[in-house]
C-alpha cells in the first residue's frame, strides 16, 4: 500500500474525516469540483434520462464524472484499458441534440456512456487488442456492428474495458482478469477476490461506477461469471441475436456479445440497442427471428415469475457455490421464487453432465474450440487494414520475442494447441457431434420433458452447458459471503427464450434488491482500520500500487 503517510500515523479522527469527504465527493461531485443536483453514483439509465429531461444533468457532466472515477480508481482496479479521447465531444453532441429537441425520446441510451470490452472493434482513435500488445496499433476496417448500433442509439463510447487476455484463450494458467496491457483486474468488493473472466473489466467498471453500462462477450462463462463475481447483471444472448462482426473471435459457434450492467432494466436497454440482422454475420439471419416486435423492454414485469416453471439442478454448481453462505442464500431465494408465483421442479438431473464437464479444458471441447479459434482468428487478422500480426502463428512468435516484458510466466499453451490443429478435420467433426449429442440428450431433453421455462442454479457452471448450444442465460446479484465477496444466481433457457429469462430475472431482482455498491476491501485479513483507510484513499485518489 503506497500512501503519503503510514496507516499508524493517521488518527482515527483524520481517518473518519477522509471517509466522510470520500462519501460526499463520490456521489454529488464530478471532475473539476462541479456540484450537481443529481447523484450520479449508482444511477440507472432511467434515472439519468430523467435527470437529462429535468435539466439537472448533462451528458458532458456525466462523462466527466466517469472519467474522473476512472482516473481515481483504475490504477487499483485495472478495469479500463483506455478511454476514448472523443468521449467529451460525443457528449457535447448529445447535449446539443437534446437541446435542439431532436428525436431522442425513444432512445433509452441517448447520451449514455458505455464501455466496450477490448475485443470489440472501434474505428476511432482507440485500440482494439484483446488485452494484448500484439495488436497494439492495429487498424480495423470499421466499427463492430454492435458499436454501430450503439452509436445509432445515441450512446457515447466511453472507452475500452480490460479483459482476460485473448478472452482467456492464450493460456489457462493465467489468472482471470489479467492482460498484458493493463495488468491484473481487481474485484472492487474484495481486491483479493477473483474478478472472473474474460469480460472482467466490463463487470469491474460498472460495479465500481466507472461507467453506466458496458458490453462484454462470452464463449463460455465470460459474461455470466464476472457478472456474478462482481455483483452486477449480465445477459448472455442466444448466439446470433447480436452480431459478432468486428469482434476478435474464439468460436463463431459459441461467441456472443451481451450487456453487463448494474440492473436488469439497464441490461435490457443495451440489449434492445444491439440486437439485429447483420449481413456480415450469417448467424444473425436465423437468430433475428427470435427478436420480439417492440423489443425486450416490454418484458420488464414485476410479476414476471408468476407461472414460470423453473428447474433446479443442484449438482450444477461451481466449487465456490458450495460455501455455506451461498447454500443458505440459494435456499432463501428458492422460497422467494416460489412466493413470487414460480412453479419449482427440484432435484433435477442433466444426463451425462459429469462427462460433459470433464471436457471443458481438455478432450472434445478444447479440441473443437482450438480448431475453431485458429481459423476464426486468422480470418480476423487478415481482414485488418493494418496489423503487426496477421496470423495466430505471428502472435505466437510475437509473444516469444517479448515474453519477458509482455507475456509474463503464464505462457501460451492454448495458442500452441490451436496452432497445431489442421482445421475442422474428421476428429474435430466427431468431437463436435459428440458435444451436440450431449447437449441434445442432456440440457435440451430436460427442458423439454419437464416443460421448463428455465433452469436456475447458484453456480456459473451452467455457462458450460449453455455454451454448447449457444443458449442464453442471465446472472443476477444473489448475495455476499462473509468476506464480502459477491455471488450471483443464474437463469438459463433454450434459444430465443430471452423474453422469459428477462421476466424471471427482473421479477427476482425487484423482489430481492440485493445489489449494493462495493466496499473495496483490501483483503480477507485486513483490519477494520485499514479497510476504512483503503476506502478513503481510493475515493480521494491516493490509490495503491
Amino acid at each position: 500500500m503506497a500512501t503519503n503517510s503510514s496507516p499508524q500515523s493517521i488518527s482515527l479522527f483524520s481517518l473518519l474525516l477522509l471517509v466522510l469527504l470520500a462519501v460526499f465527493s463520490s456521489g454529488l461531485l464530478a471532475t473539476g469540483g462541479h456540484a450537481y443536483s443529481f447523484s450520479i453514483k449508482e444511477a440507472t439509465v432511467k434515472e439519468i434520462q430523467q435527470a437529462f429531461k429535468q435539466n439537472r444533468l448533462t451528458s458532458r457532466q456525466l462523462v466527466e464524472f466517469y472519467l474522473g472515477e476512472i482516473h481515481r480508481l483504475n490504477r487499483v482496479l485495472r478495469g479500463v484499458i483506455e478511454v476514448n479521447p472523443e468521449a467529451i465531444n460525443q457528449a457535447d453532441k448529445a447535449d446539443q441534440e437534446r437541446k435542439a429537441k431532436a428525436a431522442t425520446s425513444k432512445l433509452d441510451l441517448h447520451g449514455i456512456p458505455i464501455l466496450l470490452k477490448d475485443n470489440i472493434a472501434t474505428k476511432d482513435k482507440m485500440n482494439t487488442t484483446a488485452g494484448s500488445f500484439a495488436l497494439l496499433g492495429s487498424v480495423v476496417a470499421r466499427d463492430a456492428f454492435v458499436v454501430t448500433k450503439l452509436i445509432q442509439a445515441g450512446a457515447i463510447i466511453l472507452g475500452k474495458a480490460s479483459m482476460s487476455e485473448w478472452a482467456h484463450f492464450r493460456s489457462f494458467d493465467a489468472p482471470n482478469g489479467w492482460c498484458a496491457r493493463s495488468g491484473q483486474g481487481k474485484n472492487p468488493y474484495a481486491l483479493s477476490a477473483d474478478p472472473c473472466g474474460s469480460s472482467s473489466g466490463s463487470a469491474i467498471s460498472v460495479a465500481a461506477n466507472m461507467a453506466a453500462v458496458s458490453l462484454g462477450t462470452e464463449t463460455d462463462g465470460s459474461i455470466l461469471c464476472p457478472s456474478g463475481s462482481n455483483s452486477v447483471v449480465g445477459i448472455k444472448p442466444t448466439v446470433g441475436l447480436t452480431s459478432r462482426d468486428g469482434v476478435i473471435p474464439v468460436s463463431p459457434r459459441q461467441d456472443t456479445v451481451g450487456p453487463i450492467c448494474r440492473t436488469v432494466a439497464d441490461a435490457v436497454y443495451v440489449l434492445d440497442a444491439i440486437v439485429g440482422f447483420d449481413d456480415n454475420d450469417e448467424a444473425t439471419r436465423e437468430a433475428s427471428k427470435y427478436i420480439p416486435l417492440g423489443g425486450y423492454k416490454q418484458f420488464l414485469k414485476l410479476d414476471g415469475l408468476r407461472g414460470k416453471r423453473l428447474g433446479i439442478v443442484r449438482k450444477l454448481v461451481s466449487s465456490f457455490a458450495t460455501s455455506s453462505e451461498v447454500t443458505r442464500s440459494f435456499e432463501n431465494h428458492i422460497q422467494t421464487l416460489r412466493q413470487q408465483g414460480a412453479v419449482l421442479v427440484d432435484n433435477l438431473k442433466i444426463d451425462n453432465l459429469d462427462v460433459f464437464l470433464n471436457t471443458i479444458t481438455s478432450g472434445e471441447t478444447l479440441a473443437v474450440l482450438a480448431a475453431e479459434f485458429k481459423l476464426a482468428l486468422n480470418t480476423y487478422l487478415k481482414e485488418l487494414v493494418a496489423s503487426p500480426v496477421r496470423s495466430l502463428a505471428d502472435v505466437i512468435t510475437f509473444n516469444k520475442k517479448f515474453s519477458k516484458e509482455m507475456v509474463k510466466e503464464y505462457g501460451q499453451s492454448v495458442f500452441e494447441t490451436a496452432q497445431a490443429t489442421g482445421g475442422i478435420d474428421n476428429d474435430v467433426k466427431t468431437a463436435l457431434q459428440s458435444l451436440t449429442k450431449l447437449s441434445r440428450d442432456g440440457f435440451e431433453k430436460l427442458i423439454s420433458e419437464k416443460k421448463l421455462d428455465a433452469l436456475v442454479t447458484p453456480g456459473f457452471d451452467i455457462s458450460h452447458v449453455l455454451a454448447i448450444g449457444g443458449f442464453p442465460g442471465i446472472s443476477v446479484p444473489a448475495g455476499y459471503d462473509s468476506n464480502g465477496e459477491p455471488f450471483g444466481i443464474y437463469f438459463g433457457g433454450l434459444n430465443g427464450t430471452e423474453p422469459k429469462l428477462i421476466e424471471i430475472a427482473y421479477s427476482f431482482e425487484q423482489a430481492t434488491k440485493i445489489r449494493k455498491p462495493p466496499l473495496f476491501i483490501a483483503s480477507k485479513i485486513c483490519s477494520k482500520h485499514d479497510r476504512l483507510l483503503l476506502q478513503a484513499l481510493l475515493h480521494l485518489g491516493e490509490g495503491l500500487e
